[in-house]
């Protein structure tokens, strides 16, 4: 696929290249009683200056972890370096599609991701602890998720990014556990209908969030995707939507890290 945006930005500002500082770091979880790895990234300007910066969280595909975005796109340093912005990756789970799961009380990635994790960056870094400098994003199942969050705490994000997201889980009832974080959708149909994003969506007024929404033409989750567009659309929703030539893979969502990320810089100046 077309990757001129992602190696132009190589080319462009190598002195930057790995001036970012990566942490893991570990961040306890009262709703789940436990402790999750996260990775921090600062601009090289965070440790020279007093000032606060806005937040960028990314969120992994299922089957990944907090390591994933850091290691396979290592562009967002350039990212962080260039527009003065703090990128976390939180560790989401193998497969807990953000949610506080009605049949597992252990599964609480919602409350995790959307709130604890937010408090703890905020008391911990200098971040600018507003929903006007503070985005999500995420793909595949993390594109549902940064999704979903957004619009169910809108007090915490004002802006949201979806990448090849799974943002109608309904049509695939066997694949990646859901069926453990929802129960069977046969017989526990209305929480597959309560935790899907297509139908969260409904919940938005023109305004509430700023979203853009990206695809790859050849990916499964193409179809739900349009569906989302068309609902957005149908509702007087504005939001940004793109589909590009590409695929289920990090080819895809190296390029596509890049314009939303762009997006949400114009968000955090107001524009």
């Amino acid at each position: 696929m077309n990757r001129l945006l992602y190696l132009t930005l190589l080319l462009i500002i190598p002195a930057f290249s790995f001036a970012a500082r990566v942490d893991t770091i570990t961040i306890p979880s009262t709703a789940m009683r436990a402790s999750f790895k996260c990775v921090v990234v600062t601009p090289d300007r965070y440790k020279k200056s007093k000032q606060r910066y806005p937040v960028i969280y990314l969120l992994h595909g299922y089957s990944g972890n907090h390591g994933d975005w850091i290691k396979k796109v290592p562009v967002i340093k350039i990212l962080a370096d260039r527009d003065s912005v703090i990128f976390v990756c939180p560790d989401g789970g193998f497969g807990s599609w953000y949610l506080d799961s009605p049949i597992d009380s252990t599964m609480r990635y919602e409350t995790f991701v959307g709130r604890e994790i937010p408090a703890y960056i905020d008391a911990h870094y200098r971040s600018i602890p507003d929903r006007a400098h503070r985005a999500i994003a995420g793909l595949s199942m993390g594109g549902h998720g940064a999704l979903f969050l957004a619009i169910r705490h809108q007090d915490i994000f004002g802006a949201a990014g979806s990448m090849s997201g799974g943002v109608d889980i309904r049509p695939f009832p066997k694949n990646w556990e859901l069926a453990k974080r929802l129960g069977d959708s046969a017989t526990h149909a209305a929480n597959w209908d309560k935790y899907t994003v297509v139908n969260v969506a409904s919940q938005l007024k023109d305004g509430d969030l700023k979203l853009i929404i990206d695809c790859g033409v050849k990916d499964f989750f193409i179809h739900v995707n349009r569906n989302l567009h068309a609902v957005l659309l149908k509702n007087g929703i504005t939001h940004d939507y793109t589909e590009r030539p590409g695929a289920h893979n990090w080819d895809y969502w190296s390029n596509a890290i890049v314009y939303q990320e762009t997006f949400f810089k114009r968000f955090f100046s107001g524009l």
